[in-house]
């Protein structure tokens, strides 16, 4: 493990390479860029899916003084490609099939299993957002002889919008149809549009502006008004047309149950053939060339791009949603579980009569590890001999250059003693003191950290059973007066707190807190004492002892106020190690997954239980948020916020409860809301960089925090308050 070194200061400005621009390093670069790809490809998905863009009114009807009569007394087929008006209709017995809003991936293919099945053809008027995510269907289409139209991307009433908007949805029409099929089509109808005599003042210039892009208006003079689903016969009754006339019939193959449209097909296209009627496409028909353009070259390979993007995003959207079924169901089974098992824990340890054994009096050696601790240590060294509990304490100084076991030594206190070694790193200090200690019981707590005169004796009384191995104290923060501060409380007492009382009922605890934590020295020893092989030292050594057999306890009473990073850039150091070192010794411990006895019952309780409480649901909690913001910006809005609020209204009662079993006040909760938007995001991209340091071999180095000092020796637990200068130092972040 590399050691804990002092991190560089800026360069001078004279310095060389001190005007260099300082590059963001790839290990935060990849998760902006994820967090980026997935709300692009969350984008892509609302766009194709009509929830962006899209425009669902429809004109009113309007006066029919600017449509020429001929088209209103006219055919189907309008043709205004050559500046002027003309229409067409389709010869007796001659029926064309048109099926419009598609493709859909339930009706489509029955449709086209019906025209197959009477080898009949019809014309497919699809829409960008539905060909874009079904582009195997648009394929199947037109390998089976059908022709393809435009019916706009989003489905929009033409008559509201802007010309370039109606080029817009022309051409991701056309760039949706190139990427699935191959082809341009110079078909198109309007949503919404009806019969020919329909046509009025607002929509009649869309039709002109449409053929001077090059496209042919189709609309149609028989509606089977399937929509309506009014039964098969009456489906059949209306596509019928009158006395042998041709018709261009209207149907949906897509829109919602269309299983009436299906199985009047089936029975419609046999009756007419019976009377004599063709069953072609459009072109055909008409005895007109094909619509349709073969595309190649950059046109094409746009279009694939297109159809991939799209894919892609509704497979990462799918995606998304399962890590969120998984998230909501880790979120409210932790939850129930620690409500549940921190309350039977609170009751057992809480009643009169409880005792873990004889009462443990036995005097113990406290391992203080300090780097660069001096203006904490002295509170910290001071906390300590107030302690009711007879104790030695044993300053490991690794390798301080700002006078750390100078201050301690100069303070001349009895049963405190100096032991200095060169810069080692965190396990090796708590080693050297563990050779160095008197006693049978090892406390370990960290160089910012100071302890109420009842720690000592509360975290030591589970030893009177002789197969506790190691107790976990309660880690409080002390400097709680910033939000971020704030915010690390509650995850405090909440998150950790909580969790260690589940833990300890489960018998699985997977973490003895740095800051506060006992162990007995022979369960020590036979593990081989602290290990450098992580960098989460105090994870991987209470895997180890559950592996050994021990048992791993909570004392709740045992309370150590430690000093929380109180900067974004602190707290990412901190959590950054946290996280990587919880998988290292996840990683580890494997083998225990497999092992019989003790190892094999923690291997298959509580490393499933670890890696899924704080590795996989802390990497999938931000869903959470960014489908918050999806759906309140695209929809369902009134269901998103119900659903957040109620997963909320769950993390409060949890804290609460949690605050309630810790007599801690209320008031910190007020900023809950805010923790669990922005502190949730923090956390997350903390996690992601782990996971991309871990899966591509990156070391990470141990980064020392800078500390304030600000949390005194307890007359009570609460710190002094802070004056101007020191205030003016920590730069809190508001």
């Amino acid at each position: 493990m590399a050691s804990r070194t002092r991190r560089p200061g800026p360069a001078a400005p004279g310095a060389r390479g001190g005007s260099r621009r300082r590059r963001l390093p790839m290990r935060l670069l990849l998760p902006v860029l994820v967090l980026v790809a997935l709300m692009a490809m969350l984008m892509l998905r609302g766009y194709v899916h009509s929830e962006i863009l899209a425009d669902h009114r429809i004109q009113p009807e309007a006066a029919t003084d600017k449509v020429p009569e001929k088209i209103l007394d006219g055919g189907p087929v309008i043709d205004t490609r050559s500046g002027r008006a003309t229409s067409l209709k389709v010869p007796d017995r001659r029926l064309v099939l048109t099926f419009d809003d598609g493709p859909d991936p339930t009706w489509t293919p029955k449709v086209l299993d019906v025209l197959k099945k009477h080898h009949a053809h019809a014309v497919f008027f699809v829409t960008g957002t539905m060909a874009s995510r079904y582009p195997d269907l648009v394929k199947r289409m037109v390998d089976e002889g059908h022709e393809i139209g435009l019916h706009t991307f989003n489905h929009p009433d033409l008559s509201f919008q802007s010309k370039k908007r109606i080029d817009w949805e022309l051409s991701q029409n056309q760039l949706a149809l190139a990427g699935a099929a191959g082809i341009r089509t110079s078909l198109f109808r309007p949503p919404y549009s009806s019969f020919a005599d329909a046509m009025d003042d607002r929509s009649w210039p869309v039709t002109e502006y449409i053929g001077t892009r090059g496209y042919i208006t189709v609309v149609n003079n028989t509606d089977s008004e399937d929509w309506q689903k009014p039964g098969v016969r009456r489906i059949i009754r209306n596509a019928t047309p009158k006395n042998g006339k041709g018709a261009i019939v209207l149907m949906h193959d897509s829109g919602g149950d269309r299983h009436q449209t299906v199985q009047a097909l089936d029975r419609f296209l046999p009756e007419m053939r019976d009377k004599g009627y063709e069953l072609d496409n459009l072109t055909e028909a008409l005895d007109a060339p094909t619509a349709h353009t073969t595309v190649a070259g950059p046109e094409l390979w746009k279009g694939e791009a297109w159809i991939f993007l799209v894919q892609a995003s509704e497979h990462i959207t799918d995606v998304l949603v399962v890590g969120l079924s998984i998230i909501g169901s880790l979120v409210i089974g932790r939850f129930v579980l620690m409500l549940l098992l921190s309350g039977i824990h609170a009751r057992r340890v809480r009643r009169k009569d409880f005792r873990w054994g004889e009462p443990v009096t036995q005097p113990v050696s406290v391992l203080v590890p300090a780097y660069n601790e001096a203006k904490c240590i002295e509170n910290t060294v001071r906390s300590l001999m107030a302690s009711e509990h007879p104790i030695e304490v044993l300053v490991i100084d690794d390798g301080s250059s700002d006078g750390t076991a100078r201050i301690v030594e100069a303070m001349g206190l009895p049963n405190v003693r100096v032991v200095r070694q060169l810069n080692a790193g965190k396990p090796a200090a708590l080693n050297r003191g563990l050779a160095n200690a008197r006693h049978d019981i090892i406390v370990m707590m960290d160089g910012d950290t100071v302890f109420e005169p009842s720690t000592v004796g509360e975290l030591v009384q589970p030893f009177g059973d002789p197969r506790v191995g190691a107790v976990a104290g309660n880690a409080k923060v002390g400097n709680r007066d910033s939000m971020i501060g704030a915010w690390q409380h509650i995850e405090y007492v909440m998150g950790f707190n909580l969790d260690r009382r589940m833990y300890d009922v489960l018998r699985c605890m997977p973490t003895i807190p740095g800051a506060v934590g006992a162990f007995r020295r022979s369960a020590l020893e036979r593990v081989g004492g602290m290990s450098d092989d992580t960098l989460a030292e105090d994870t991987d050594i209470t895997m180890a002892l559950h592996r050994d057999g021990w048992r791993v306890v909570y004392a709740e009473k045992a309370r150590a106020w430690t000093e929380a990073p109180e900067s974004v850039q602190q707290l990412w150091s901190q959590r950054y190690r946290w996280s990587y070192g919880t998988m290292q010794a996840i990683w580890k411990h494997r083998r225990a997954l497999v092992e019989r006895g003790p190892s094999g019952r923690f291997g298959r309780v509580g490393l499933p239980l670890v890696s899924l409480f704080m590795v996989v649901a802390p990497l999938l909690a931000p869903l959470i948020d960014v489908f918050l913001l999806y759906g309140v910006v695209f929809g369902p809005t009134q269901k998103t916020i119900v659903a957040w609020l109620g997963v909320l209204a769950i993390q409060l009662v949890c804290a609460a409860y949690a605050f309630r079993l810790d007599r801690e006040r209320m008031t910190h909760l007020i900023s809950l809301p805010l923790q669990q938007i922005l502190y949730r995001q923090l956390m997350y991209v903390v996690l992601l960089q782990s996971w991309i340091t871990a899966l591509t071999g990156g070391r990470l180095r141990w980064q020392k925090l800078r500390r304030t000092g600000v949390v005194e020796a307890p007359g009570g637990p609460v710190p002094r308050q802070r004056t101007r200068s020191e205030s003016d130092e920590r730069r809190p972040v508001a």
